[in-house]
C-alpha cells in the first residue's frame, strides 16, 4: 500500500500531525464527527464501522510506514473509540459531550486492564484494541451514571 494512503488514514488526514497532543486532537475529531451527525445513530454506526475497518486495515502498514509500534501520529484509533464512547447515551448536552470527553481520555491514558495487554500487540490489533476498551468502559460509565441521574 502506498505510504501517502497509509499515512492520511491512519492520521486522520493529518490531524495526528497536530503539536503536543495528537491523541486528544483525534478525540476531538471524533467528537466533531459525532456533532455532525448527532440524533442519527444508525449513520454514528455506519461511520464507525468504516472508520474501524480502516484502522485496522491500515494500523499495522503504519507501524512499517512510520517505523515504530503504535505511532503517536496514529490517531484513526482515538476517533473510533470517541465515537463509541457516544454511542446511544441517553442524552447528550455539553456537559455530557465534556464528559465523555475527558473520561475517554483520561481511560485511554490509565489503559485499564485488558487495555493495557492489548496495547502491547503489534499491528493494527495494539494500535486499536485499547482504545475500543478504553471506550466501551466510558460508555457503561456514562451509561449507568446518565440512567441514575435521569
Amino acid at each position: 500500500m502506498q505510504p501517502f494512503l497509509v499515512k492520511q488514514i491512519t492520521t486522520f488526514m493529518g490531524v495526528g500531525y497536530l503539536p503536543l497532543v495528537p491523541g486528544t486532537f483525534g478525540s476531538a475529531a471524533g467528537l466533531g464527527i459525532f456533532l455532525s451527525v448527532q440524533g442519527q445513530p444508525l449513520q454514528v454506526v455506519l461511520i464507525l464501522a468504516v472508520l474501524l475497518a480502516l484502522g485496522l486495515g491500515f494500523g499495522g502498514q503504519a507501524e512499517k510506514v512510520f517505523g515504530k509500534k503504535d505511532p503517536k501520529f496514529v490517531v484513526i484509533d482515538e476517533v473510533c473509540g470517541m465515537l463509541i464512547s457516544l454511542l446511544f447515551l441517553p442524552r447528550y448536552d455539553l456537559q455530557v459531550l465534556a464528559l465523555a470527553f475527558v473520561l475517554f481520555r483520561g481511560l485511554d491514558t490509565v489503559k485499564i486492564f485488558p487495555a493495557g495487554k492489548i496495547q502491547d500487540m503489534h499491528g493494527a490489533v495494539g494500535i486499536i484494541g485499547d482504545d475500543v476498551v478504553a471506550a466501551v468502559y466510558t460508555n457503561a460509565i456514562l451509561q449507568v451514571v446518565l440512567r441514575v441521574l435521569s
